[in-house]
């Protein structure tokens, strides 16, 4: 007689449907209310289930919060970007990919992103993941600034580190929340206006054809 554990389809449809019911209500609630201001009972009403079905289905405040940034920390314009940037020879074309990048990765998941990425700031668990987020994006602007390396485009006497940070200066997040959400750009020209700011401020000769 097999001893293996058997798991209901059925069972298993109900749990994923439980599981989003409370990451829906939850970012609901954290986007109107303030991530600070939701309790997990107040979670655990607004999608129905029980407060302790919270927890063993998606975990605590900070565990749901991950959950939400995931799809924005992992989008996939990440691999496209990095794709773009492998098989192009032309630097300025490396600075104009890494802006689209960042800018779909963050106009695909914006309006949670402008709610809830201020607010995490002064909660420590929040902010860890916010933290977490952040060290995986430098990582891969180190990647890029040593492509641009690779090809020779830096300017003079910069080294690969701080041309990270140039990028990060120019097409990180806070570049998106000042010109979109502080000053209302529009997504196109904000994409325009950094990618020629970051071209200018990381390359030897920005405008170059090659």
């Amino acid at each position: 007689m097999s001893t293996r554990s058997y798991r209901s389809p059925r069972r298993m449809d109900s749990a994923a449907e439980t599981r989003a019911a409370i990451l829906r209500a939850a970012e609901e609630l954290f986007i109107t209310h303030g991530y600070s201001n939701v309790t997990v009972g107040r979670i655990a009403a607004a999608a129905r289930v029980a407060t302790q079905t919270v927890y063993s289905s998606t975990g605590g405040k900070a565990d749901i919060l991950l959950e939400l940034l995931t799809p924005a920390i992992e989008d996939s314009s990440v691999e496209r970007t990095m794709r773009r940037i492998t098989e192009t020879e032309d630097p300025r074309e490396v600075i104009n990919a890494t802006a689209q990048g960042t800018r779909q990765a963050h106009e695909g998941h914006w309006r949670m992103l402008e709610a809830l990425v201020p607010q995490c700031h002064a909660e420590p668990s929040a902010a860890a993941v916010l933290a977490a987020g952040n060290v995986e994006f430098m990582k891969v602007l180190t990647l890029i600034a040593e492509r641009l390396s690779g090809l020779d485009a830096l300017r003079p006497g910069l080294t690969t580190d701080k041309a990270a940070d140039l990028l990060w200066f120019h097409v990180g997040q806070d570049a998106w929340f000042s010109l979109v959400s502080h000053r209302h750009w529009s997504f196109d020209d904000a994409e325009q206006w950094l990618a020629r700011a970051a071209r200018w401020a990381v390359l030897a000769d920005p405008e170059a054809e090659r």
